[in-house]
């Protein structure tokens, strides 16, 4: 099982949108690629809570079956047009992909 993490820290104001509104939108664009290809056991996105500590605004927690399957979900259609969004609101992004026992 390959586990994929990622966090972004966004952009106060991009796209014509605040950072707590982009913020939401990634998170519903991220949640409508749960189903994209076989493979994928598990997709949960998160969002920095105001009075919590964070050093990034969105978190995506992400198991796939297989590397196969993260190499499908990575060049899928639908998860490269969010690339897009991503590119245009993010400051930063930090990714880790590693094995684990299932």
């Amino acid at each position: 099982m390959i586990r994929h993490i990622v966090l972004w820290k966004l952009k106060e104001t991009a796209e014509g949108a605040s950072r707590a509104d982009n913020a939401r939108k990634l998170k519903e664009k991220l949640e409508g690629c749960r189903d994209l290809v076989p493979g994928i056991l598990r997709l949960e996105v998160g969002l920095a809570q105001p009075g919590l500590e964070a050093s990034s605004d969105v978190v995506l927690l992400s198991e796939f079956a297989d590397q196969a399957a993260l190499d499908a979900y990575q060049v899928h259609p639908q998860h490269e047009a969010i690339k897009a969004f991503v590119r245009a609101v993010q400051q930063s992004r930090e990714c880790l992909d590693y094995a684990c026992e299932a």
